[in-house]
């Protein structure tokens, strides 16, 4: 952001971050023309706020979500050591040099000393975010798994609709790489990058446990070392077992990110995938069907949290625990009582 656009926007209240939350009407409404202005430091705020569950969360979300819709999101997944970070951030580089604002997520292992996110993904991003391209058109985030499943943060999806409110045109979510997580991407890309490497053992290994299915374009990173034919040859074999599309065979591209060699092409396929969801209607069944799992997942969070505050907290569930495992209880029917007490109305007397 330059400094004379920069100047106009941050004079305003000092506490518009604090005052904007829990307030009606304009302070929302400030909060979220500075966002959508490029205010790095609001919008380092709202993600913050949702990735923490705090009291105003929803209130961001419900104001961000009028202004999404438009941006493209691209989850690139696959093994630890396949490259994936430098990938995204040649990536990166790509889609801002043709004049499209990026976004990325990385959600990365858990500290298990602070909780917070390992941050090696943080450090080799911090060129580009004091950079020439640190500023409005280009946001980093580094999120931590917190256990969730798979390793995909649960408010991974709710910072991916942040970032598209405050005008990014292509967001990244870059997965840890680990169990379930390559499948779990899915549920918030309109495409997904599976990203392999030869040399790595079993090369179909990754291949397998749903994830081919998930796969919009396969790419062969370090494809320079010895074994990047013989990957192909699986890949396409495996391919002619499992078509994930009638009119979309996932096509297969090959680089080198270190040096930036495929990248182009790379960046082609993905502009070709994103017209092709723009036909019959393909982008937008894509987003209902991610829209039905999320609202399954917004529910069921709710109805822990209406649980919690009608006292039914950890060391409940760990009373119930253990009257279940010592036999004292049934747990099929215990939950059907939780849920009656949850779902039938309390009487305002």
């Amino acid at each position: 952001m330059d400094a004379s656009r920069r100047s106009r926007l941050c004079p305003m209240e000092s506490n518009a971050y604090s005052t904007a939350g829990g307030q009606e009407g304009g302070k929302w409404d400030i909060f979220i023309r500075r966002l959508r202005h490029g205010d790095t430091r609001v919008l380092a705020r709202a993600i913050t706020l949702v990735e923490n569950e705090a009291p105003e969360a929803a209130a961001i979300l419900s104001a961000c979500f009028p202004h999404t819709g438009a941006a493209l999101r691209i989850g690139v997944t696959g093994a630890p050591g396949a490259g994936k970070s430098t990938l995204v951030d040649r990536l990166a580089r790509h889609f801002l040099d043709s004049g499209q604002r990026v976004g990325v997520v990385a959600v990365d292992p858990t500290s298990p000393f602070t909780g917070g996110a390992i941050l090696g993904d943080r450090i080799r991003f911090q060129e580009r975010l004091s950079g020439s391209h640190g500023d409005a058109g280009f946001y980093f985030r580094s999120m931590a798994t917190r256990g969730s499943l798979g390793g995909l943060a649960l408010a991974t999806a709710d910072v991916a609709l942040v970032l598209e409110a405050s005008g990014k045109d292509i967001i990244l979510i870059e997965t840890v790489g680990v169990g379930q997580d390559e499948v779990e991407i899915a549920r918030l890309a309109d495409m997904v990058l599976l990203v392999l490497v030869p040399g790595m053992g079993d090369d179909v290994q990754s291949l397998k446990a749903g994830v081919m299915e998930i796969a919009d374009l396969f790419v062969i990173n370090k494809s320079d070392r010895e074994g990047a034919d013989r990957v192909e040859q699986e890949i396409r074999a495996l391919q002619s077992l499992a078509q994930k599309h009638a009119a979309w065979t996932p096509p297969i591209l090959r680089t080198t990110a270190t040096t930036g060699e495929g990248i182009e092409a790379l960046a082609a396929a993905v502009s070709k995938m994103q017209r092709w969801l723009g036909e019959d209607g393909r982008l937008a069944q894509r987003r209902a069907q991610h829209w039905n799992r999320r609202l399954h997942a917004m529910l069921r969070t709710e109805l822990m949290r209406s649980a919690r505050r009608n006292g039914l907290g950890e060391n409940q569930f760990s009373d119930y625990a253990r009257s279940i495992a010592a036999g004292r209880q049934d747990p099929w029917q215990l939950i059907s009582q939780l849920a009656q007490q949850l779902l039938t109305p309390r009487d305002p007397a």
